[in-house]
C-alpha cells in the first residue's frame, strides 16, 4: 500500500527558509508540503542562493518528503487585457519564478489563471495562453498547474472547459497541469459533495486525469455554487469530512499530493495555531474528532 500523500502549506520565511519549511511540514505529519518563494500578495523575492536549497532538499529526502509544491503568488494576472502594460512584467515573474521552483527541485507550481477584468473570458484566455507560451521552456522539470478557480468576480477557470482552452492553446502543453480545489470547485458549482465521481468523470472527460498534478484539500463556508471561495476547515463546512476523506484515499487520485490550506484557528485577538496536525491526523487514522480542533484553538500560548 503507497503512503499517503498529504501535507500543507507551510512558511519558507525568516532564517529557517527551505529547511525551516521541511520542519515545520514534518511537525504536521506531512508527507508532503507547499509553499510559496515569498509572499503571495506581491512580487518581493529573495535570491536562491539565501533559500538554504541543499539542506531543505537533505532535510526533503532524510524526513522521506516528496513532490515539493510551490504555489504562485496569486497577484500575477496573466488575462487582463484591459491594462497590456502589465503583462510583460508578469510574463518575466513568472519566467523567474519558474526558475525558482527548478533551483528547489520542484515537482509542479499550481498558478491562479487570472481574471478578465471585464474584457470577457474568451480575450483573457487568449492572453493567458499567449502568456505561458513565453513563460514555459523546452528544459524545465516543473510544470506550472492552472488551478480550478471558484469564478469569484472575473476570474478565469471556474469551468474545466475553460482549463481546457487554456492547454489547448499552449505549445509546450507536457509542462502544463491542473491543480484541483475541493473548495474552488464547489463554490464553481461542481457538485463535489454530493457526486464527487461524477465531478471527476466530467474532468477526465474534458482536461484528462493525467493532467492532475495536485489536489488542494478543503472544506468550504459558502453553498455549492456560490462563487465565493473561502475556505472552511475540514469537516466544518459545507463539504464535510466523509466527502473529503473519500477524495483524500481516492483510488484513481493515488500518488497525487493533497495540500490543506484551511484557516488557522483561535481566538480573532489572540494568537492564531494552524489546524494542519489535527487535520492530517483525521485524514490518515479516518477518525474525524471536532473537539480535537477545538482544543487547538482554545490553548493557553
Amino acid at each position: 500500500m503507497n503512503e499517503l500523500l498529504i501535507g500543507a502549506n507551510v512558511s519558507m520565511s525568516g532564517k529557517g527558509m527551505f529547511p525551516g519549511a521541511v520542519a515545520e511540514a514534518v511537525g504536521y505529519g506531512a508527507t508532503t508540503l507547499q509553499f510559496y518563494t515569498g509572499a503571495p500578495q506581491n512580487t518581493r523575492r529573495k535570491p536562491v542562493s539565501e533559500m538554504r536549497i541543499p539542506e531543505g532538499l537533505a532535510a526533503m529526502q532524510a524526513a522521506g518528503l516528496s513532490h515539493l509544491v510551490i504555489h504562485a503568488p496569486y497577484i500575477v494576472n496573466l488575462g487582463n487585457t484591459i491594462k497590456p502594460e502589465n503583462f510583460p512584467f508578469a510574463v518575466q515573474f513568472m519566467q523567474q519564478e519558474v526558475a525558482r521552483a527548478e533551483a528547489l527541485g520542484a515537482y509542479t507550481m499550481p498558478m491562479h489563471p487570472g481574471a478578465h477584468v471585464g474584457a470577457g473570458v474568451p480575450a483573457a484566455i487568449e492572453q493567458i495562453a499567449r502568456g505561458l507560451n513565453e513563460i514555459l521552456r523546452h528544459d524545465q522539470h516543473v510544470t506550472i498547474a492552472l488551478e480550478t478557480m471558484a469564478g469569484k468576480g472575473t476570474e478565469v477557470g471556474r469551468q474545466f472547459e475553460e482549463l481546457a482552452a487554456i492547454l489547448d492553446r499552449v505549445q509546450l502543453n507536457d509542462k502544463l497541469a491542473v491543480t484541483m480545489d475541493t473548495c474552488h470547485m464547489s463554490d464553481a458549482g461542481y457538485p463535489v459533495e454530493t457526486d464527487f465521481d461524477g465531478v471527476l468523470n466530467t474532468f477526465d472527460h474534458v482536461i484528462g486525469l493525467d493532467k492532475l498534478a495536485v489536489i488542494h484539500v478543503n472544506d468550504s463556508k459558502n453553498a455549492q455554487g456560490s462563487h465565493k471561495d473561502r475556505h472552511a476547515n475540514i469537516g466544518f463546512g459545507t463539504l464535510g469530512f466523509d466527502c473529503l476523506n473519500a477524495i483524500v484515499h481516492h483510488p484513481q487520485l493515488t500518488g497525487i499530493p493533497k495540500i490543506l490550506e484551511t484557516p488557522y484557528v483561535g481566538p480573532a485577538d489572540k494568537r492564531l495555531y494552524p489546524p494542519y496536525g489535527v487535520e492530517i491526523d483525521w485524514f490518515r487514522t479516518g477518525r474525524f474528532a471536532p473537539a480535537d480542533l477545538t482544543a487547538l484553538a482554545e490553548q493557553t500560548p
